[in-house]
């Protein structure tokens, strides 16, 4: 024999009151009289009552999902991200769903379309151009993005890359480097403010700027470049990669071709990756506050599902990491 499980009309009977009294109050839509509720309590204890998430998202409009969209889970940035958008979305009674487009810009559309549909509003890190976001913004859900836009009104989270760019480069000539370059990934929206916090820094004290650009922001596209970095003619005495993982990446090529890290050349980059306290040596970086985000990133986000769409941009401060990557030139 098989046993039905308690419906909401089963608690609204047994509490004595009517299924949207029980509907208003398993949702949170309104609260009751301590007597109501207490009833409501006590039956729904009792009788083993579940509520239906579809049902619920029938009656209130709302799915309790957030849809998150990163470029690459496998960089620690974007699970650091991930992390703590999820922290705060659990203790919301919130579901975080993950889209990875995987560094693949022609993913995006089809995947966040495809997330909307699901979710009650919207994260985002993209490689999409601002003047390309129409349809993004058509989607109909309330969105907040990371990175900064210069036209677009949105809830937007960013860390201070220019300035995170410009205190590296500050660290490299206080330790006596002058030829400095930066390997670069000129796809992302945010390779120009890194690199012009350097290009700010190095001009300030009469230093030029060498600039190589990689295929991708990824540890194995960072190695085969460092032959040609390193076997030019006037090779650089230090180098900012545009995230950790390409500064890992350098790092181990520049030892296979038989240079040291950091006796021939310092090298630093951005993240603060935990993997980068264990490399060999251990890596100079600038925090971005990932975690920080992603929390900050969620907060905005359920304030705009609340119905206060507040178009600021929150920018979290850089904190430069010191470690042995770096090493002062005696000239």
């Amino acid at each position: 024999m098989t046993i039905k499980p308690p419906t909401i009309h089963d608690v609204a009977a047994a509490a004595g009151v009517s299924t949207s009294t029980v509907s208003k109050y398993v949702n949170g839509i309104q609260r009751f009289s301590p007597v109501v509720e207490a009833a409501l309590k006590s039956a729904i204890e009792a009788l083993g009552y579940r509520s239906n998430p579809q049902a619920q998202s029938m009656i209130t409009g709302r799915t309790k999902s957030i849809g998150l969209s990163v470029l690459d889970i496998s960089n620690p940035h974007f699970t650091a991200i991930v992390k703590g958008a999820n922290r705060v979305a659990l203790a919301h009674g919130y579901t975080l769903l993950l889209a990875d487009v995987d560094e693949t810009p022609s993913r995006e559309r089809s995947l966040l379309e495809a997330l909307s549909r699901r979710v009650d509003g919207l994260l985002v890190y993209s490689r999409i151009p601002e003047e390309e976001m129409s349809w993004m913004i058509g989607l109909g859900k309330p969105l907040v993005f990371f990175g900064r836009l210069e036209h677009t009104q949105l809830p937007c989270v960013s860390g201070d890359d220019r300035r995170a760019g410009y205190m590296l480069a500050q660290h490299l000539v206080t330790k006596g480097h002058k030829r400095v370059a930066y390997l670069g990934f000129s796809r992302s929206n945010r390779n120009r403010e890194r690199m012009d916090g350097i290009r700010e820094c190095l001009a300030s004290h009469d230093l030029s700027l060498l600039v190589f650009d990689c295929e991708a922001p990824a540890a194995v596209a960072s190695e085969l470049a460092s032959a040609s970095i390193m076997l030019g003619q006037e090779p650089p005495d230090a180098i900012v990669c545009y995230n950790d993982l390409m500064a890992i990446g350098l790092m181990a090529g520049i030892q296979s071709l038989g240079f040291r890290v950091p006796q021939d050349i310092s090298v630093a980059g951005f993240d603060n990756i935990p993997f980068g306290r264990y490399t060999m040596p251990p890596l100079t970086t600038v925090d971005q506050q990932s975690e920080r985000m992603g929390e900050v990133g969620m907060h905005k986000l359920l304030t705009a599902i609340a119905g206060d769409a507040n178009c600021d941009v929150t920018t979290l401060a850089p904190q430069l990491i010191v470690r042995s990557s770096v090493q002062g030139r005696v000239e």
